[in-house]
């Protein structure tokens, strides 16, 4: 029997291991951009020839860690990009049977960075070069690129608020998380994608999700509270400011909503808006408020 597979996993373990060690020591933090372009080409295709399921789900994991390895925010920041443009860049060449795995490696560093920007406790510049990182060109939520993978973006707006929650529920005490602030790059996205198709994604896997859970839910009825208790999304609501936890705090879920539609509106309102993403936003806006004010009369 051909031990090939076994050497490669021993192979990418040890790569692995060593890359850990690597990015620890701080010296070696400051990675320029073309090596660091150049380093995560191979760990992308490091990640492409792990084969079975778990062995995948592992490698996905140990590569998202490397993130919190990582001791300098800016450092780790700069890792988080060098994954982005990757990802980004490589994207269309990932054929059907390796997508899936793709798709957790995203969910994995996702997960990952939302716990960065809380060891950083929501560090303004870092939350800033973030949403840079997610936005600007090269990034998988840039709207003024239509070469961009819409799958990506879509998988994207598909899981962002499930991990985020996900990160909440995990901790003990959580400080507040910036929710404007983090869903600013989609709404962006959302008011200058010359793409409809992108544009209703948005709408219908985020910005309604995301209204609804801050719904103010009046129910006497025992199992419509546990159901609504359950939500994937039911850590957010108790858990989220605007944009700045050490100085906001926690704020009630409606007044939440109220700002996410306020930022919804403003944004399609700016001069760089498509004029015809401009009306959909607005209508949504027209459509959330007045069911917002129904459900207080």
């Amino acid at each position: 029997m051909s031990t090939g597979i076994p050497k490669e996993k021993k192979t990418r373990d040890k790569a692995v291991k060593n890359l850990a060690v690597f990015l620890s020591d701080d010296e070696n933090n400051e990675i320029p951009d073309i090596e660091m372009a150049k380093l995560w080409k191979g760990i992308f295709y490091c990640f492409w020839m792990s084969d079975k399921p778990l062995v995948q789900q592992a490698l996905a994991s140990e590569l998202a860690e490397l993130l919190l390895t990582i001791k300098k925010v800016s450092s780790s920041l700069h890792f988080l990009w060098g994954f982005w443009t990757t990802m980004v860049r490589e994207w269309h060449g990932i054929d059907r049977l390796r997508m899936d795995k793709y798709y957790l490696l995203v969910r994995r560093f996702l997960n990952a960075s939302f716990r960065l920007l809380i060891r950083a406790h929501w560090d303004h510049s870092a939350l800033k070069s973030y949403n840079a990182i997610l936005s600007d060109s090269g990034g998988p939520l840039c709207p003024n690129d239509i070469r961009l993978p819409s799958s990506l973006s879509y998988h994207l707006a598909d899981i962002y608020l499930e991990e985020l929650d996900k990160v909440i529920a995990s901790l003990d005490s959580p400080s507040p998380v910036p929710l404007l602030s983090l869903v600013h790059p989609f709404i962006t996205l959302a008011a200058r994608t010359p793409t409809s198709t992108t544009y209703k994604h948005l709408e219908n896997a985020l910005f309604r999700p995301l209204l609804a859970v801050l719904r103010p839910h009046r129910t006497s009825n025992p199992q419509k509270r546990a159901r609504l208790s359950g939500s994937p999304l039911a850590n957010i609501p108790s858990a989220a400011c605007k944009h700045d936890p050490s100085s906001e705090g926690a704020i009630d879920a409606p007044t939440l909503r109220q700002e996410v539609l306020q930022m919804l509106f403003d944004i399609a309102s700016t001069e760089s808006a498509r004029d015809s993403n401009r009306r959909k936003m607005h209508a949504l806006y027209r459509e959330l408020a007045e069911d917002h004010d129904a459900s207080e009369s």
